[in-house]
C-alpha cells in the first residue's frame, strides 16, 4: 500500500520565490538601512541581581575605628551548644572531644585528655519513631546527646492533654538539667518523632571522673554554685531591688556587673581588581561609558557577595553566630503556622523574617491547608508578604542543606532595640558608595587600567535574643 499523500497545493506549485535582490529594490533596503541607523540598546543586564532586602533592612553603624565593641551584662546561665560527631559506620560513631565544652556544663573546661575520656565512654543507641526515652518523674540516670533524629519533650497538661513543650533535634543534649541535685529527676517526657540515633553516658560514669578528676569535680562545683547566684529570667547578674514596701526599711543596694570579655567585631572586606583595557575605555563610550557600566556591575557582585557574608561567614554571620538557646526546630517538617508563632513568640519587636524563596512557598501551602491567608506589609512601597504583621523577606543566600531542608531567620534590628546593627565605615579615601571605594591602581605594560573595588562591612548582635532561627525546614512537598 502506497503511503497517503500529504502534499498540500502551495507544495504542489514549486519553492517559494526567493526575495527580490537588493539591487532590484527600488528603495533603501533595510539591511543597508541599518548602517547609518543608531540602534536603542540597554545597559549590561545581570541575572544575578537579587532585592538584597538584608543590606536595606539592617540599619547601619558607621565605625570609625574599624572596630565595634558590644559591652552587655554579666551572663551567669551559659548558653546550650551543639556537640559534634564524627561517624565511620552505622554503629562506629564519635564524639569530637573538644565540642563537649559546648555543653554549659564544661563550657570553659580545657583538659583535653579528660575530654576524650569522657568522650569515650558515650556509647550508641538507635531509637525507633514512637519511642518514650524517659517520663517527667523518673530518676535522672543517663546524659544523652542527639546524634541524629527529632526528639518531643512533653508534659502533662492542666486539662488533661499532652503538651509539648519543646523539640531537640542533631548536636542539643538531655540531662544537664539534672547537675546538682541531690536525686536528680526528668522534669519532662521525651518521644522519639522519627527514627534516631542517641550518644548515652550513664551518670555514675560522670560520678566516677568527679571522684578521680579533682580540675574536672572543682569545675562542676564552681558551675553549680554559679547557677545558686541570683539572676534574672534572662540569666544576667541580678540587681537587688524592693518594690511595694511601705515605711523607711532599709533598701537593698547593689550594682550591674559587666561581662569583662566583651566581643569586638572587626570590620570584614570583599573586594576585586576591575582591569579595562586603555583603548575600550578611549574609544567606545558611546552612548554608554564602558568604565562605568563595567563598575556599576562589579559592585552589583560585591554586594550580593557581602549579603551572602552576612548570612553565611563562621565568624560573624546569622546562621553561624545565633545563640543556640534561640535556635527551634520545626515540630512535623513543613514551616507550619505554629512553627512561626512559636519563632515569633521568643523575642519582642521582630522586625522582619529572611527565609528562601522555596521555603516562603512551604509556608504558604502550610498555610492553604489551614484555610489562611497571610496578610502583606508595605515596605518603601513594596507590597511583601507578611505572618502576624512582620513582613517575610525572601534571601536566596540562606542555604538548602542536601536533604532539601532549610531555616527562617527572624531579626530584632537597630541599636536603640538592642537588636542586630549592620556595620560599616564611611568617609574612606576614594569612597564610592558608603563603605565602597574604588582605586586607581595604575596602568600596566599591556595598556590595561586597574582599579581596586572594596566594600568593608559586618553585622553585630548586640543581645542573645534579637536574632532566632527556625531550623529543620522541610521545603518539598508532602504527600497529604
Amino acid at each position: 500500500m502506497s503511503a497517503p499523500d500529504h502534499t498540500t497545493d502551495s507544495a504542489a506549485e514549486g519553492p517559494a520565490p526567493a526575495p527580490p535582490a537588493e539591487s532590484s529594490l527600488t528603495s533603501l533596503g533595510t539591511r543597508a538601512a541599518r548602517q547609518l541607523a543608531t540602534t536603542t540598546k540597554t545597559v549590561p543586564q545581570m541575572q544575578a541581581i537579587t532585592s538584597r532586602w538584608l543590606l536595606k533592612a539592617l540599619p547601619w553603624v558607621d565605625v570609625k575605628g574599624g572596630t565595634y565593641r558590644v559591652n552587655r551584662r554579666l551572663q551567669l546561665r551559659v548558653g546550650r551548644g551543639r556537640v559534634q560527631f564524627e561517624q565511620n559506620g552505622a554503629d562506629d560513631i564519635r564524639v569530637i572531644p573538644h565540642t563537649l565544652t559546648e555543653l554549659p556544663v564544661l563550657r570553659g573546661y580545657d583538659d583535653l585528655d579528660v575530654l576524650r575520656d569522657i568522650a569515650g565512654r558515650f556509647r550508641v543507641r538507635h531509637v525507633r519513631a514512637g519511642q518514650v526515652l524517659f517520663e517527667a518523674g523518673q530518676p535522672a540516670t543517663e546524659a544523652y546527646l542527639v546524634v541524629h533524629g527529632r526528639f518531643a519533650r512533653y508534659t502533662a497538661g492542666k486539662y488533661g492533654g499532652e503538651e509539648v513543650t519543646g523539640v531537640v533535634t542533631d548536636g542539643d543534649q538531655m540531662g544537664d538539667e539534672a547537675l546538682g541535685r541531690p536525686d536528680p529527676r526528668w522534669q519532662s517526657s521525651v518521644r522519639a518523632e522519627t527514627p534516631g540515633v542517641l550518644m548515652a553516658l550513664p551518670w555514675d560514669v560522670l560520678q566516677e571522673f568527679t571522684g578521680r578528676v579533682p580540675s574536672l569535680a572543682a569545675h562542676l562545683a564552681a558551675y553549680a554554685e554559679r547557677q545558686r547566684l541570683p539572676m534574672n529570667r534572662k540569666g544576667e547578674a541580678e540587681l537587688p531591688v524592693q518594690a511595694g514596701h511601705a515605711g523607711e526599711p532599709s533598701l537593698p543596694g547593689g550594682f550591674v556587673d559587666y561581662d569583662l570579655g566583651p566581643r569586638e567585631y572587626e570590620l570584614s572586606l570583599t573586594q576585586t581588581v576591575l582591569r579595562v583595557h586603555s583603548r575600550v575605555a578611549d574609544l567606545y563610550n558611546e552612548p554608554m561609558d564602558q568604565t562605568q557600566q563595567q563598575l556599576r556591575l562589579t559592585i552589583e557582585e560585591i554586594r550580593e557577595r557581602q549579603e551572602w557574608e552576612l548570612v553565611n561567614n563562621r565568624e560573624f554571620g546569622l546562621l553561624h553566630n545565633t545563640d543556640y538557646g534561640q535556635r527551634i526546630s520545626t515540630y512535623t517538617g513543613p514551616p507550619t503556622p505554629d512553627d512561626m508563632d512559636e519563632l515569633l513568640s521568643m523575642r519582642r519587636k521582630t522586625r522582619l523574617f529572611l527565609a528562601h524563596p522555596k521555603a516562603i512557598a512551604a509556608f504558604f501551602r502550610q498555610c492553604n491547608k489551614r484555610g489562611l491567608v497571610p496578610g502583606t506589609a508595605n515596605v518603601d512601597g513594596h507590597e511583601v508578604p507578611a505572618w502576624r504583621g512582620v513582613p517575610i523577606f525572601p534571601c536566596g543566600k540562606i542555604p538548602i542543606s542536601d536533604v532539601h531542608t532549610s531555616s527562617i531567620i527572624a531579626l530584632r534590628t537597630g541599636e536603640a532595640d538592642q537588636g542586630v546593627v549592620g556595620l560599616y565605615q564611611t568617609g574612606i579615601p576614594e569612597e564610592h558608595q558608603p563603605g565602597l571605594n574604588v582605586r586607581f591602581m595604575g596602568i600596566d605594560d599591556a595598556a590595561v587600567v586597574k582599579y581596586l573595588v572594596t566594600a568593608y562591612y559586618s553585622l553585630a548582635i548586640l543581645v542573645p535574643d534579637a536574632v532566632g532561627i527556625l531550623e529543620n525546614v522541610q521545603i518539598g512537598r508532602t504527600a497529604d
